[in-house]
């Protein structure tokens, strides 16, 4: 008959733990349930602002980030994760993780979309190992259901982002950077 010690048990417990997290996601649900949430913010976007279609028209790639949460009281964070589509296909995966620091309090969720208009674009962020959002990105805030309007600048930006669906409220004075993450769901 096999003993069993509380050292053993432990171990094996612990073992069991330690190999369960490090899993890579490989057969699970997670792409499936990212692309079906991709979908209906893809929907919900050309139904709510018709011109966002020519932006998918011109554009080379989108990367779409279905749901971001932020929330802060003086130092604050935000994470979502979506997909990089490619010709109207999922080619990647990505998280998005969001740090602020400054005058701030709330916290909201939102939905947004990259629309890369330049080859280089695309190309920059698929080749680097986590990507900041910078100056090179024009952002276009529909304000109260109207119309988005792609301006002459909007179009000639290499990167077009769009931000809607926002619930919840934060409000303050913030210093914010955000970083995009390759990764298996």
């Amino acid at each position: 008959m096999t003993e069993f010690t509380r050292r053993g048990l432990t171990l094996a417990l612990g073992s069991s733990a330690l190999l369960a997290a490090c899993g890579n996601g490989i057969g699970s649900r997670g792409p499936a349930t990212i692309d079906a949430r991709v979908d209906s913010t893809l929907s919900q976007l050309f139904t709510q602002y018709p011109n966002t279609r020519a932006l998918q028209a011109k554009s080379t790639g989108m990367l779409v980030m279905p749901l971001v949460t932020e929330a802060g009281l003086g130092l604050g964070g935000g994470y979502g994760r979506g997909a990089l589509r490619v010709g109207g296909a999922t080619v990647d995966y990505y998280s998005t993780t969001k740090a602020s620091a400054g005058i701030q309090i709330g916290a909201q969720q939102y939905a947004h979309v990259l629309f890369f208009m330049t080859d280089d674009a695309l190309m920059n962020f698929r080749r680097s190992p986590g990507w900041a959002a910078g100056a090179n990105i024009e952002y276009a805030f529909p304000d109260r259901g109207e119309t988005l309007a792609a301006e002459t600048t909007t179009q000639l930006a290499p990167i077009i982002a769009v931000i809607f669906g926002q619930s919840g409220l934060r409000a303050g004075a913030t210093l914010e950077g955000a970083k995009y993450t390759r990764v298996i769901p």
